[in-house]
């Protein structure tokens, strides 16, 4: 396995990934579908498409927004992955990984939306909401759907 990938498994060992890692920088989503989903912060690593999951059939996928669903094992409820529809990329729980050795988390996004009682020891790149929204250029006060 190459220094660019990271084997992992769900829970119950049912799903396991292949995971071809985009860089070694993981990064922490706040929104409230995150929170929602991984029950507290999502600290996650860029995949790419190259990506490969064993035992498809225990993946449950549920499209969460119009450009991304999210997967997770129907047998024991493990998030598996993030994946972005236009371009097929990946975010993976961290958590999911054998060996997270190597990686350093460098941003934060949805800061604003961050609950207060938690934080970071890190110094990292921090985004709210409406500068990561704007950098796939949505509008001004366009605001993140999470229902």
């Amino acid at each position: 396995m190459s220094e660019k990938t990271k084997s992992g498994h769900c829970l119950c060992g049912a799903v396991q990934v292949s995971a071809v890692l985009a860089n070694h920088e993981a990064g922490v989503c706040h929104c409230k579908m995150c929170q929602r989903w991984i029950g507290g912060p999502f600290v996650a690593i860029a995949c790419t498409p190259e990506t490969v999951f064993k035992g498809k059939d225990a993946i449950v996928v549920y499209p969460s927004s119009d450009w991304a669903e999210r997967g997770f094992c129907k047998r024991c409820g493990s998030p598996l992955f993030y994946r972005v529809k236009s371009d097929g990329s990946y975010y993976l729980p961290v958590g999911l990984l054998d060996d997270t050795g190597g990686l350093t988390l460098v941003n934060e996004i949805f800061i604003d939306r961050k609950p207060s009682f938690y934080s970071f020891a890190e110094k990292t790149n921090q985004m709210t909401e409406a500068e990561f929204m704007a950098m796939f250029g949505a509008p001004p006060g366009e605001s993140f759907k999470e229902d």
